[in-house]
């Protein structure tokens, strides 16, 4: 191995972790690119991770907590965001197509009440 390598500990790539118990396992400078998980992560933290290019299909992230995260150029389908709370967003040329958007306000006002106002 390289003097500059990021992980000088022995590699394991290739490896599969098949039902193990990695309960309070701590992960520090791990490259676990082109991992795959099914796996319970419930209460992890993902913290000054690159997550980028990944793909969440059947995830359950309720309750979860987004701080600082970049999504620029990120799809979302088919997602059920009732009684979320979004502040402090940058969504220049966002597009938000086939919504029920029932309830939902922006700075205080009902979305339904803009779109009233609007076609008036």
């Amino acid at each position: 191995m390289s003097d500059n390598n990021p992980f000088p500990n022995k590699e394991h790539k290739g490896y599969v972790f098949s039902r193990a118990d990695m309960t309070k396992a701590n992960f520090d400078g791990v490259d676990l690119s082109q991992a795959s998980f099914w796996a319970v992560l419930v209460e992890a933290t993902f913290k000054d991770s690159n997550l980028e290019k990944c793909t969440f299909d059947d995830v359950n992230l309720g309750d979860s907590t987004f701080e600082n995260i970049n999504l620029s150029g990120a799809s979302f389908n088919n997602l059920n965001m009732t009684d979320a709370s979004l502040s402090n967003l940058n969504l220049s040329n966002a597009k938000i197509t086939d919504a029920n958007m029932e309830g939902m306000t922006i700075n205080g006002v009902l979305v339904s009440d803009l779109f009233a106002a609007y076609e008036k």
